[in-house]
């Protein structure tokens, strides 16, 4: 095993690790937003001089606070470990390491440019996050519905 696919290997981990602690997480909700329909559940933080959320009392959903984090090192990976670098040309493939380092393909790029994109990656043996449907296969569904 090379030092750059343990590197690999310990960022798996990490990211294992920040699943793990996220599966125990609860779902914080905004106070009461089970009592009010105009209140919307996405997280503020309580507030008022009365506020059982605030204060933390039993029985009253949890308060979001800096030890449900995950591991730092997990921080900003996509779940498969790979640093996420978003790709818009060919040239951008060559700042890629490619055992570490995952390409996504900008949504402004178009198909042509796309299938030159993943052409380039295949050959510098870069994985793709959003490979998209390619165009061969674009051309065959094209020619099935056209025969219909």
């Amino acid at each position: 095993m090379t030092a750059r696919s343990e590197g690999l290997e310990k960022l798996k981990d990490s990211v294992e690790l920040r699943e793990k602690i996220k599966r125990k997480k609860p779902d914080f909700i905004r106070q009461e937003s089970w009592r009010y329909g105009r209140v919307d559940e996405s997280w503020r933080k309580p507030k008022g001089i009365d506020s059982k959320m605030r204060k933390e009392v039993k029985g009253w959903p949890a308060k979001v606070k800096i030890g449900y984090g995950g591991p730092k090192a997990a921080k900003g990976l996509h779940p498969s470990a790979y640093r996420e670098v978003i790709v818009y040309n060919v040239n951008d493939l060559s700042k890629i390491n490619p055992e570490t380092e995952a390409a996504r393909i900008a949504h402004t790029v178009g198909a042509k440019k796309r299938a030159e994109i993943l052409r380039g990656a295949k050959e510098m043996g870069i994985h793709v996050l959003n490979p998209g449907v390619p165009i061969e296969e674009r051309k065959e569904e094209t020619a099935e519905t056209s025969q219909k």
